[in-house]
């Protein structure tokens, strides 16, 4: 891998990133409200700290999303019955009707994602994962937050 292939594929990434942010704000969303309310409909209830992970996000910022996702009764929060100091975040019925609706959106940008591809779509897709994966063990090494706790 080379820099320009570096190059190519952060702008791979943006692309794709503007292209379903936009489809999903056209419906009232953002990414990360989709992603967090796609785990919460696939996981049920979440400690906050594995939906940050999920959405890729910070401990500040997830706060104060959940935080206008609770107010918008999208999601709402409860005790852990197994361990009462911890809060577990859920999906509303609210917010399973709204990630119905993104979820149509991000098809659809899906769709015109593998349409560009075609027959390599599920190549690529095995690729970033091995990526991913392959990087991951040393995602603390990119991570300044991550790398002030070592």
């Amino acid at each position: 891998m080379n820099d320009e292939s570096l190059r190519l594929l952060s702008l791979a990434e943006r692309a794709a990133t503007q292209r379903l942010d936009d489809a999903l704000r056209a419906k009232g969303s953002g990414i990360d409200q989709w992603r967090i309310l796609s785990l919460l409909v696939e996981q049920g209830g979440c400690p906050m700290n594995v939906v940050a992970e999920h959405a890729l996000l910070l401990a500040p910022k997830l706060s104060k999303l959940v935080d206008r996702m609770v107010s918008a009764n999208l999601v709402f929060r409860r005790a852990d019955e197994q361990d009462r100091r911890r809060v577990l975040i859920f999906a509303s019925t609210r917010g399973r009707q709204a990630l119905a609706e993104w979820d149509t959106a991000a098809a659809e940008v899906q769709d015109q994602l593998r349409e560009i591809l075609g027959p390599d779509a599920g190549l690529l897709d095995d690729l970033l994962r091995r990526l991913s994966n392959g990087l991951g063990a040393d995602a603390a090494a990119f991570d300044p937050l991550v790398a002030e706790d070592r």
